[in-house]
């Protein structure tokens, strides 16, 4: 039986490897969703911030009188009156250095900025009404008067001191790291055969999620400040708002519903949770706020926006000698604490990839200006280094004569080196590189290219093939997982996780899992998420919640079933030895005396079996792939069509393969839409953002791809960290698909007499800005 085709009968009798479909997609397509917007509590009030409509000045008073005095408010803050009432401010930075091993600067984040405002769309004020409507109403009069001051947003300009965001720092420069020996690298560089430079732009984005962020607040009736909101990350939402609000953390419960994605954008409490969440306490009513697209775009975490200075050296063999980068990464106007580690430190652990790189000369510089603050977005750091890495490695194929596909293969981390260290001191645990590559090869017919490329040269088109061969960590470096399982009298095994549901299928695949122990029907197993009284834990993000969270629950199960086994061998008055156990039934061997697992609940003290257990994994997980696509290039227009994709994915055991390929799949996309057409843009000059709606910012479509995606999942290497040997897989896809397209674009144009334009290629690649280089090329 096809594992994609099965029947229904079928879809409850298996666990993981199968793809049983989703539990979670019949209630969502019947409109019986539950998202933060959809709970309608009585007596709720509604939100409406006051933004700065400039990217850098000074408050010099707010006049909210007018709006306090409008028909349905029923509260209006200021800056000022959250920091009267001892509101402490959002924390930044991550205890990172400046240079001279200064300690790192930023100016402190407020909720609501009082003194000055650092980015356009940084929240004012925070108005409270009956309605919607009341309190957009009652926001349009407050009046602030604003002392305009120089502000800066392009990253090079900040860090010559354009404009200073914080007095500490009048270079810009909130913190940075260095890595590797430079000394070292410095003479690799002076004997090596072939030296390729390229300077490349990881361009900002917006994450997009369907579902903007959204939270409501109420005071329960156990007194508790309570939320429900939309965020990956609950108990990480709770610490914030118990540190921020001065509470106790046992004074607040987050809750999570529905969320309608997040790609890490909604990783932990934002500035207007805090303030909704204080307005509530306030009140002692139930009050929400659900963003605007448009405030999406401006006050929401953008990620990327790196700018890097990439060199490297290379024997005449083609080996890899040393690699040395500068990089400047844009962290916006507020140095956050993820902005911070992921450039300055998860990126670089996998910058290397790959390949067995001896030598690294790294320095990283997370840079403020006046634009929104950077954070978590799919692939967070990782995307940003594979994609210096490969174009590297076509650009120095191309400079030393080598074939691509040569260079990477001579260049590859071999299986016998496993485990192995890279030089930022990360252990790869397994990893079968060369052979993914192969398959990759194969899968996308490589060696059929050039009939391919005729076809599309007798139609008038560029044709280029490109290649990404990478890794990328997982698992969060939160390696410890709690769970909680309960076998109940109604016949129902209930879980919980404090991995979180964001769109991505989790709930299924954690109840496969469940199959897999108890061999139960699917439809006897219930999966809660979300809920910070239920546990507390680190959340989903950074690919773990199968890799940790997963992993966990299995093991769970497996002492909730041996707990079981002991009780029923008491009530069989039998020994543990001599039972037998099959699809939620033990037995005594040999006899027909037996006791139904539910019926074994009932039996005891409180009506179930329960247990709660604690895993952590031994390490992080290394999920890896070879990525293959063609484009067509018309160069008459400049515009680009991806013809032909394929994948071939190292992400160790398969859960749900048509959960897995949704993953693979839909990160590509995503990483497509980088390569292609995305980015947020501001204007030099006013520091307005000019890319505010989805009128002015390019999102991939369907119409995008020419062809359909060709994935296949390599199993062969199963990940040796956790007992599952599964390795994560939600962004692999994003990281994988972006330096494979635009090096396919770099080899459409070096195949059409153009290979002096490849080392200019900045994403993203619109028709606009590829016909203008090439019509440069041309003039020139």
């Amino acid at each position: 039986m096809s594992a994609d085709l099965l029947t229904p009968d079928a879809v409850g009798r298996f666990g993981s490897g199968r793809a049983v479909p989703r539990i979670e997609d019949e209630g969502l397509l019947k409109g019986q969703g539950r998202f933060t917007d959809d709970v309608q509590p009585a007596a709720q009030l509604r939100v409406a911030f006051v933004r700065s409509p400039h990217p850098h000045a000074r408050i010099v008073s707010v006049d909210a009188a007018s709006a306090r005095a409008m028909p349905g408010v029923a509260l209006v803050a200021t800056g000022a009156d959250l920091l009267q009432a001892g509101v402490r401010q959002m924390p930044v930075n991550a205890g990172f250095k400046r240079a001279g091993d200064a300690p790192g600067v930023s100016h402190p984040r407020p909720v609501l900025a009082h003194d000055r405002v650092r980015f356009v769309g940084e929240p004012v004020a925070i108005v409270v009404a009956e309605s919607l409507q009341q309190a957009r109403d009652a926001a349009e009069s407050i009046w602030v008067e604003y002392e305009e001051l120089p502000g800066v947003v392009d990253v090079h300009q900040a860090v010559q001191g354009t404009a200073a965001l914080c007095d500490d720092a009048p270079d810009n420069v909130a913190a940075e790291t260095r890595y590797g020996d430079a000394k070292a690298v410095d003479a690799a560089f002076a004997r090596a055969a072939h030296v390729v430079r390229l300077d490349l732009d990881n361009q900002r984005l917006a994450a997009l999620s369907l579902e903007p962020r959204a939270v409501l607040a109420w005071t329960a009736d156990d007194g508790r400040l309570t939320l429900q909101m939309s965020t990956q990350m609950p108990s990480g939402v709770r610490t914030t708002l118990s540190d921020l609000l001065g509470l106790k953390p046992e004074q607040l419960r987050v809750t999570v519903g529905d969320v309608g994605g997040g790609f890490g954008m909604k990783t932990g409490a934002y500035p207007e949770d805090v303030a909704l969440a204080w307005c509530a306490w306030k009140l002692k009513r139930p009050v929400k706020w659900v963003a605007e697209r448009g405030e999406e775009f401006v006050s929401s975490h953008h990620g990327r926006d790196v700018r890097t200075h990439a060199q490297l050296a290379l024997a005449a063999d083609g080996r890899i000698l040393a690699l040395r980068l500068h990089s400047l990464a844009n962290v916006g106007a507020y140095a956050t604490p993820t902005g911070c580690v992921i450039q300055l430190m998860i990126g670089p652990w996998v910058q290397t990839s790959v390949y067995d790189i001896p030598l690294i000369d790294f320095h990283y510089q997370a840079v403020m200006t006046n634009t929104a603050p950077t954070g978590a977005y799919r692939g967070a750091g990782r995307p940003e280094a594979i994609y210096i890495i490969e174009r590297l490695m076509d650009e120095a194929a191309r400079a030393s004569g080598i074939d691509r596909v040569q260079l990477r293969r001579r260049n590859f981390i071999r299986p016998e080196q496993m485990p192995y260290k890279n030089p930022m001191g990360q252990v790869y645990d397994v990893g079968r590189f060369e052979h993914v590559m192969d398959q990759g090869l194969a899968l996308a017919d490589w060696s059929g290219f050039d009939a391919r490329f005729a076809q599309s040269r007798a139609r008038g088109k560029l044709r280029g093939l490109g290649i990404a061969t990478f890794l990328e960590w997982t698992g969060g470096n939160a390696l410890q997982e709690r769970v909680t399982v309960s076998v109940l009298a109604d016949g129902v095994i209930e879980v919980f996780s404090a991995v979180n549901a964001m769109g991505q299928g989790i709930a299924t695949t954690l109840a496969q899992l469940v199959v897999d122990v108890f061999g139960v029907p699917m439809d006897r197993v219930r999966v809660v998420l979300g809920d910070t009284d239920r546990g507390e834990g680190f959340g989903s993000a950074g690919s773990r919640s199968i890799f940790t969270g997963g992993s966990a629950l299995r093991e769970g199960a497996e002492k909730t079933l041996e707990e079981a086994r002991r009780l029923a061998a008491q009530s069989l008055e039998a020994s543990v030895q001599d039972l037998e156990y099959e699809a939620g039934r033990f037995k005594v061997r040999g006899t027909d005396i037996a006791v139904d697992l539910f019926s074994l609940a009932a039996r005891q003290p409180q009506g179930r079996i329960f247990l709660e257990s604690s895993t952590t994994v031994a390490g992080p997980s290394w999920p890896n792939g070879c990525h293959i696509c063609e484009v067509e290039v018309d160069p008459t227009t400049g515009e680009v069509r991806v013809v032909a994709y394929s994948s071939v994915n190292d992400v160790g055991r398969v859960v749900n393969p048509t959960i897995v390929r949704g993953q693979l799949d839909g990160g590509a996309v995503q990483g497509l839409g980088q390569a292609l057409l995305e980015q947020v843009v501001y204007d030099a000059d006013s520091g307005q953002p000019i890319t505010g709606s989805l009128m002015d910012y390019a999102a991939p479509r369907a119409d995008l791809l020419a062809c359909e995606f060709v994935t296949r999942m390599d199993e062969s290497t199963p990940c040796s960290n956790n007992p599952l040997g599964v390795k994560g897989v939600g962004e692999l896809g994003t990281i994988g698909a972006t330096p494979c397209v635009v090096n396919a674009v770099a080899d459409a144009l070096a195949r059409g007499g153009h290979a002096a334009l490849a080392p200019r290629l900045q994403m993203p690649l619109t028709p606009v800005r590829l016909w203008q280089l090439m019509i440069g090329s041309a003039d020139g």
